[in-house]
């Protein structure tokens, strides 16, 4: 990580310091004949250039050794300074920023965890926030995390495939992961890890191709996304369905939409609807919204569910309706 490669750095300019300053106190000593004390404080004041008096007139041959300190050490110094001044300011800021989302990560609870934070991570963290999902991305990348941490969610700096990591961003906790990372080993790396620390979680990654997508399907991945294959089924169907997905372009699962397709699991509904048929739940005539598809406990999908459907223990309904309609039924859904 960034932060590791500074920490060379920091310690490269310690060396540098520690350098300078062992140069001045032994050629005070030798030119002035000065103690170690004296001999110090002499190297200290040349080198920061502060201008306090000096404890005698120098020699001849300590007035050229002086000057060649200063020439030697006055940018090495500035530099030195610099970068340890830096490391231990960005070191606060790193702290607050890492502590916070440590502690908070690991209390946590059913939130999403986001591996990486390119053009993928960041869709899907603005729809996730849009739906009042708790967040917490994770980003190995320094300049990131720094410019783009915020009140709505968490960053974490660290790379994603270390159980570390993962353990800080609360993933025993989470209630789903989904990996955004560029490279198809990292994904897979997520997947195992993630799979491994949580069994039960809802785990969601990036693949850049087929082959990636049926190791992650191997891994324990649960839902494998090919944004380039989407992308392109979706710009072949403009030119043969155009109207059908400017109809579907309307229609969203973003809450801040005008239109929603929602789903809601029978635990969610109120108890009037439980254990009744669609017909009698009644919801084109109570809300205006309309139920367009059911999936039962086995996971069967049953696209526009006839009336006489039951709305049983375990399985789910898709409303479409607005935010409006959707919320009349479970105000948690708007």
């Amino acid at each position: 990580m960034k932060r590791k490669h500074n920490l060379r750095k920091v310690v490269w300019a310690f060396g540098l310091l520690f350098a300078i300053v062992t140069v001045g106190i032994m050629g005070f000593m030798w030119f002035e004949s000065e103690n170690f004390l004296d001999a110090l404080y002499l190297t200290i004041i040349t080198i920061s250039t502060v201008g306090f008096g000096l404890p005698h007139k120098l020699t001849d041959g300590g007035k050229l050794f002086t000057i060649f300190l200063i020439i030697f050490s006055f940018g090495n110094y500035a530099y030195a300074i610099s970068v340890i001044t830096n490391y231990l300011v960005e070191g606060q800021i790193y702290g607050v920023l890492g502590l916070r989302s440590k502690n908070k990560g690991k209390n946590m609870k059913d939130h999403v965890i986001i591996c990486g934070f390119g053009r993928n991570g960041r869709k899907v963290t603005k729809e996730l926030k849009a739906r009042g999902h708790d967040c917490i991305v994770i980003d190995q990348n320094h300049e990131i995390v720094m410019n783009n941490s915020d009140d709505s969610f968490l960053f974490i700096e660290g790379d994603a495939t270390e159980d570390e990591i993962l353990e800080q961003a609360g993933i025993k906790n989470a209630k789903s992961i989904i990996s955004t990372m560029p490279e198809d080993a990292d994904n897979l790396f997520v997947v195992l890890s993630a799979r491994s620390l949580n069994p039960d979680i809802v785990i969601i990654s990036r693949a850049s191709c087929e082959s990636a997508d049926r190791k992650l399907h191997v891994a324990g991945v649960d839902h494998v996304v090919m944004p380039e294959s989407i992308g392109g089924a979706h710009m072949a169907k403009l030119v043969s369905r155009s109207d059908v997905l400017e109809f579907l372009d309307h229609l969203s699962i973003t809450g801040s939409s005008a239109t929603n397709l929602e789903v809601m699991e029978y635990s969610e509904l109120p108890d009037e609807f439980k254990n009744k048929s669609i017909m009698e739940m009644a919801v084109r005539k109570l809300v205006g919204a309309n139920i367009v598809g059911f999936k039962t406990p086995e996971g069967v999908f049953i696209i526009n569910p006839s009336p006489e459907t039951i709305i049983i223990p375990d399985s789910k309904i898709f409303i479409l309706g607005t935010p409006e309609q959707i919320g009349k039924i479970n105000p948690k859904n708007t």
